[in-house]
């Protein structure tokens, strides 16, 4: 990593710790569901970023993937539970950050996945194995009452890449990948009252291209055209919202042009949070690019 790359990671995170900031605060009782979404992702555009994938605003036993959908008239309700994820990009290099806003008397269970996050960070540096990072997680989270997501991982990051290795497990492994120094990756706790696992729900309403082969229908390559600067990285089905984009998306995925993000729940009436910081491994330690 030079120093032009570590720049625009660092860079990358400031932004987006700060954008998550602000868009907590917009999360409140009766504001949609929507406005919430669109302010957060045009704050990025207008702080000279591009978003890395498309704001994930997960509620209640929905864990992650779950995004606004076009005219969406979903209103934030006392009680709720609310994972808000963003991912940025500058040239690529991206920064991928999250916390919980807890709109009801769930705050223990938001302080597990952020005591998890915290507990990971401070294990970080070279020769340290994933399998360690994931006992940090699973002890503070389940000395609080509750079980870690078991099926969702933290992970590595690269320019226009949101997912690679190191894989970073929510309960402890043995062993596992060891940690490198100019390893990028983010960590991801997630903490529940359900089962422990997530489910792929129906609804879809984010995708990425990870084919280039040619398609025929004129509706699906209005779609690919909208999309050609992604580079492959997640949009949402908001965003083309071209005629028949019900119909071409799933056509689009069947022909593996491209992938589908189902929401990922636990078992129905749980509820989930989640903490996230993209790291830096350093030789003596990390950076926290999303601190």
């Amino acid at each position: 990593m030079n120093d032009d790359i570590f720049h625009k990671y660092c860079e990358a995170g400031r932004i987006a710790a700060k954008i998550l900031r602000e868009g907590a605060e917009e999360i409140r009782i009766g504001t949609p569901y929507l406005a919430v979404v669109e302010t957060i992702e045009s704050r990025v555009t207008e702080e000279g970023a591009g978003l890395a994938f498309p704001l994930n605003l997960s509620i209640n036993e929905d864990a992650a993937h779950d995004t606004a959908s076009p005219g969406d008239s979903r209103i934030f309700a006392k009680g709720d539970v609310v994972k808000l994820d963003l991912g940025i990009h500058i040239d690529g290099y991206i920064a991928d950050t999250a916390m919980t806003v807890d709109l009801g008397t769930n705050s223990l269970l938001v302080e597990a996945s952020r005591a998890a996050l915290d507990a990971a960070i401070r294990r970080v540096r070279p020769g340290v194995s994933v399998g360690d990072l994931g006992s940090a997680i699973q002890y503070e989270i389940e000395s609080r009452g509750y079980r870690p997501v078991s099926n969702l991982t933290g992970h590595g990051l690269g320019q226009y890449v949101q997912h690679r290795s190191p894989t970073i497990p929510n309960v402890g492994i043995k062993g596992g990948m060891v940690l490198e120094e100019g390893m990028v990756f983010a960590i991801e706790p997630f903490a529940t009252t359900g089962s422990g696992r997530v489910m792929e729900k129906t609804r879809r309403e984010i995708y990425s291209q990870i084919s280039p082969k040619p398609v025929r229908i004129p509706a699906g390559r209005a779609v690919l055209e909208k999309i050609r600067d992604r580079r492959g990285l997640p949009f949402s089905r908001r965003w083309v919202n071209e005629k028949k984009t019900d119909i071409v998306l799933p056509a689009l995925v069947r022909s593996q042009v491209l992938r589908a993000y189902p929401v990922l729940s636990d078992i129905p009436g749980s509820l989930v949070s989640q903490a996230e910081h993209t790291i830096i491994v350093t030789t003596d330690g990390c950076i926290v690019t999303t601190g």
